[in-house]
């Protein structure tokens, strides 16, 4: 049987060597050649580290049709690999086990050492609170687990005059090491910290971002340049940031990346003109657009519950699926981010980025390969056919003060940088529809909002019933007591678990409504993985399927720019709904008009 190593961080599909010969030309015909392997060869990039470099395994991607799919048993044979005239979805289903270790990471991390090859990675906005709350703790994660090359540097970039030493405090308060390490934390986080340093500069200075290239050339010591740039700033002034990085910053023997965080525009236009802006300067495969939601456990595992387990991919259409549900829920306010919020609103801030997103991936069709452009091409083909919305199918609401156990907690607008008359949601239900042969019909249910009565993010699939049941009598006539439900709870408290109906124990005939629930706390001891670890490595070694490609995000903006300009043009009044509440009342007539009940109002689980 095959051997798998134990988890931790991560390894790539890679050819494997032919099975021992004593014929040349035997062995020859099995290994690839090498200047076929990697889709961007030509580049000296730290992507192309795992993909070539770790040891065979079984692997979680492929990337190009160069690699294999053999895997080496136990008795030294070697597993065919699969024919050509294969089925995508059998292709998929057998290369979605991983297998990686940490050694792996360091035998990448000393390839790239002997590669005469470095990675400098360029916190813009370092000062802020993403960046201390994220990206530093992030980056220190991987460092912790050995993720990082040998020869990495890190450096804070912001206005904010500051040394590198109080950086280095400064993001030392938010360093924390994994729940299952903690012997060498203290000497990890030393060494890491070592590795950080500060410029203070303006964001439109290609003066300043000279001085930072300087910097960065002195820690490069001669080798082979790579550059990431995550720019952890207000969207105004990415173009004069990104205009100084390319033209002062930029590598001139490796690769230079930029991660752009949302939001990508308020509308189609804004968001075509910001692409057309960073195009001047990078090309789009130098830019890798950040949408943490797609870096979560869980996001990530849709397509590996999908294509891994046959029991689910013949139920995924419109013949047993009844709806699905996208809800967003958080149980506090905007509490000092009004100003920006204000600006965007939830459909802008959690809509259109974070569920849509979600809603792409659990809709595609099957891709060709895990290939970062199979995945994002599947993606677009979704978005393209969603039917245009209609602002009758959108609800919005607006929490107000509202007073519960002698604590009374504020209205959005009584935010001190909220204007007294907004009418910004900070609540939408949508419906949406895709009309393609697999989902026509199937009533797609957005719902997200702040200061709700509880924190979460689940996906609901909720399927149709069964036909004839015979034990109606015994259910009673509640179809959504009667139909099978799974759910997969983003966060907080990460599970998938399906709800069927059971017999309960006993002489008589009585039925019970019953989990069968996967838990990933009970399951798994590791701890989960925050999502800017995996998105941050990703952008480091070129991986793009986590990111948005131009045309993804030019689909997803023309699905909801007319009805946010309606909305806005008419000066639609939002319902107002009581701070800690489950939101507005629109919100359950607007699924009853589809005759769907929304899954979390029980919240038996």
């Amino acid at each position: 049987m095959a051997t798998l190593s134990s988890t931790s961080c991560r390894s790539y599909a890679t050819p494997l060597p032919p099975p021992p010969s004593s014929s040349s030309s035997s062995s020859s015909s099995h290994a690839p050649p090498p200047s076929l392997c990697g889709r961007r060869h030509q580049r000296i990039a730290l992507s192309s580290i795992p993909r070539r470099f770790c040891s065979a395994k079984v692997s979680s991607r492929f990337h190009g049709k160069c690699f294999t799919s053999a895997v080496h048993m136990q008795d030294g044979a070697v597993a065919p690999a699969p024919i050509e005239n294969e089925t995508p979805f059998k292709k998929l289903t057998e290369g979605l086990v991983s297998a990686t270790s940490s050694e792996e990471c360091k035998d990448a991390a000393a390839f790239s050492n002997n590669n005469g090859s470095t990675v400098s990675i360029t916190v813009v906005g370092a000062s802020g609170d993403l960046a201390k709350k994220k990206i530093f703790p992030a980056l220190f994660a991987l460092y912790y687990e050995d993720c990082l090359p040998e020869h990495f540097t890190i450096f804070g970039y912001a206005r904010t005059k500051m040394t590198d030493e109080e950086l280095r405090n400064m993001i030392s308060k938010t360093l924390t090491c994994r729940i299952d390490k903690r012997e060498n934390c203290g000497e990890k986080m030393d060494q890491f910290l070592k590795r950080c340093f500060y410029h203070s500069g303006q964001y439109d200075s290609q003066e300043n971002f000279a001085q930072l290239d300087k910097k960065m050339k002195e820690h490069e010591a001669g080798r082979v340049s790579n550059r990431l740039f995550y720019l952890s700033i207000p969207p105004n002034i990415f173009i004069e940031a990104v205009r100084c990085a390319s033209l002062s910053a930029s590598s001139g023997n490796g690769w230079t990346r930029v991660i752009v965080e949302k939001p990508f525009g308020r509308d189609s236009e804004s968001s075509a003109a910001l692409t057309k802006a960073l195009k001047q300067y990078l090309e789009e495969d130098q830019i890798f657009r950040i949408d943490h939601y797609l870096g979560k456990e869980l996001v990530e595992n849709l397509s590996v519950l999908r294509f891994s387990n046959l029991i689910f991919e013949p139920l995924w259409s419109r013949q047993y699926i009844r709806n699905v549900q996208l809800i967003f829920s958080e149980d506090f306010g905007t509490e000092g981010r009004g100003g920006y919020f204000d600006h965007y609103g939830i459909i802008r801030d959690i809509m259109q980025n974070h569920l849509l997103q979600i809603l792409a991936l659990f809709a595609m069709e099957t891709p060709v390969s895990l290939d970062a452009e199979d995945i994002r091409n599947e993606k677009v083909k979704v978005l393209r056919s969603m039917r245009p919305m209609s602002l009758e199918d959108v609800v919005i609401g607006q929490y107000k003060s509202h007073t519960k156990g002698g604590i009374t907690y504020p209205a959005y607008t009584d935010d001190n940088t909220v204007p007294k008359d907004s009418l910004t949601p900070t609540f939408a239900a949508a419906a949406l529809f895709i009309d393609n042969a697999r989902w026509d019909g199937v009533p797609f249910l957005m719902k997200a909002g702040k200061a709700l009565h509880n924190k979460r993010a689940e996906i609901r699939v909720q399927f149709r019933h069964v036909p004839g049941n015979l034990y109606n009598r015994n259910i009673g006539t509640d179809l959504d007591q009667a139909t099978n439900e799974l759910v997969i709870r983003v966060q907080p408290d990460e599970a998938i678990y399906l709800k069927i109906n059971n017999k309960v124990p006993g002489l008589g005939m009585r039925l019970d409504r019953s989990n069968l629930n996967l838990h990933y706390a009970a399951r798994y001891s590791k701890e989960i993985p925050d999502a800017y670890e995996r998105l941050l490595l990703d952008a480091i070694e070129g991986e793009r399927r986590l990111f948005i490609r131009s045309d993804e995000l030019n689909a997803a903006w023309s699905l909801f720019t007319p009805v946010l300009k309606e909305l806005e043009e008419k000066r639609i009044i939002p319902e107002y709904y009581p701070y800690g509440s489950r939101g507005p009342v629109g919100a359950h007539y607007l699924a009853a008009r589809y005759k769907v009940r929304w899954g979390d109002l029980g919240m038996e689980q």
